[in-house]
């Protein structure tokens, strides 16, 4: 059997990376809003070790409060994409709306705060140039020259 080094951060060190208080990260942890996967604390004087992917999810949910959203919302979008779309907050692009929604782009745009409910579809514009450029190079006959006038 081999050992398997895994990194891990410290409460005091996931503070520092992410800006959030030692007080809400104790409360987010005792919530169960991120919890520490390596090591979760057993008592007093016992020490949690987050993952480099626990650290993400605090730092994104710091941003979503600086942004103006609500701790509850925050919480609400982050369960709606672990629980419902079942998506990695990493892999995720997050957007924040006039209205205090939660967007993400996770196959189309959804809401989070809606349960993870489709707002509309995003269109690629890549995605269409490629499909344009390769209908255009099997179309037979030559494009036609236009003059403009000034």
């Amino acid at each position: 059997m081999s050992d398997v080094t895994v990194m891990g951060f410290s409460g005091p060190t996931v503070c520092r990376l992410t800006g959030v208080t030692y007080r809400q990260l104790d409360y987010w942890a005792r919530t169960d809003l991120v919890t520490p996967s390596i090591t979760a604390a057993h008592g007093s004087g016992s020490k949690r070790t987050y993952s480099y992917t626990d650290v993400l999810e605090v730092k994104v949910i710091k941003s979503l409060l600086d942004s103006g959203v609500s701790l509850a919302r925050a919480r609400q979008a982050v369960q709606c994409l672990r629980d419902s779309l079942g998506a990695d907050l990493s892999s995720s692009s997050l957007v924040l709306s006039d209205n205090g929604s939660v967007l993400a782009d996770y196959d189309g745009l959804v809401d989070l705060l809606r349960g993870g409910q489709g707002v509309f579809n995003v269109v690629s514009m890549a995605n269409m140039v490629a499909e344009l450029s390769t209908m255009l190079g099997a179309v037979d006959e030559p494009s036609e020259k236009v003059t403009r006038s000034a």
